[in-house]
């Protein structure tokens, strides 16, 4: 029989809204059953001996979370999944600005505003990398082949991501030839070994005090990290400060406020000025609308 944990979840908490908010439940080692709304992934440093494979699903009040073993650190566990549904992130603040104006009340109605992430600031940062300057298929066959290739089999199925020792123990030409990363195959090799040998520590980005201007200037010192990375990964550090304009969310925004017609990205900033901190997530959520329209209807 298979090992299962109840998690409580907060009166703002939506499942469903959460695995929807971006596209990270579409990379493995994420997997969707959108029918039965069961997210699985394959996580590693449970204290088990090997990765293990954990479904999460609905539960009234809550949430399950079903594993194949029985021989793991339950509270740790437990600590990944609510740092991947962000079930400890305040959106108060958030919800009052955004309740003030009416086309965005759905937000707290429907109590989105949650952003799924990875259980590690690491695999944020190599996905946030596979996510620039090309498709989003792309970006879902780059990150399948270094799960497929440098990833670690999963008790229960599926591998997890690989580690930052995995990822600088090939060369460029591995992360050409079989990653088909492109450009981006010296900068895995550069940032893969950084973090390896302890030179940059993602993980500190989550509790460091350091100013979000600072820390954008230091995630940005890595080879393919420009604005619109940096913000993104920012988001997932739980800090909105940045819009993460790219051509998607341009053009995105130019259909729904503007009448089609391109314009400068100074008047997108002017446009979300009133969400402060919160702009980042302001606008996401805005651009994002009808994906719970068209992905979310029973």
């Amino acid at each position: 029989m298979p090992a299962q944990i109840f998690l409580a979840t907060p009166d703002s908490f939506s499942f469903r809204h959460t695995v929807y908010s971006h596209g990270w439940s579409d990379l493995a080692p994420f997997e969707l059953d959108s029918e039965k709304w069961r997210l699985r992934y394959a996580f590693a440093d449970v204290g088990s001996a090997k990765p293990i494979s954990a479904v999460i699903s609905e539960a009234e009040g809550g949430l399950n979370i079903e594993v194949a073993v029985k021989r793991f650190i339950e509270d740790r566990l437990s600590e990944k999944v609510r740092h991947v549904l962000r079930l400890d992130d305040p959106l108060e603040d958030f919800y009052d600005l955004t309740d003030r104006e009416e086309r965005l009340r759905w937000i707290s109605n429907l109590k989105a505003g949650r952003l799924i992430r990875s259980p590690t600031v690491f695999e944020d940062l190599i996905k946030t990398l596979c996510t620039t300057n090309c498709s989003w298929a792309l970006t879902k066959n780059m990150v399948r082949n270094l799960v497929e290739n440098l990833g670690e089999p999963a008790t229960g199925g599926g591998r997890s991501f690989p580690t930052a020792e995995a990822l600088a123990s090939v060369d460029e030409k591995f992360y050409r030839d079989e990653i088909r990363a492109g450009y981006r195959s010296p900068y895995f090799v550069e940032i893969a070994g950084a973090i390896a040998s302890g030179k940059i520590d993602p993980e500190s980005w989550l509790t460091t005090e350091m100013p979000t201007d600072e820390l954008k200037k230091q995630i940005k010192s890595m080879k393919g990290f420009g604005d619109y990375a940096a913000d993104n990964l920012l988001k997932l550090l739980g800090r909105y400060n940045g819009l993460a304009l790219d051509s998607w969310l341009r053009s995105q925004f130019y259909k729904k406020h503007n009448r089609e017609k391109v314009c400068a990205d100074k008047k997108i900033e002017k446009h979300y000025k009133n969400f402060g901190s919160w702009k980042g997530l302001a606008i996401w959520c805005d651009m994002t609308e009808r994906w719970f329209d068209e992905k979310l209807m029973d």
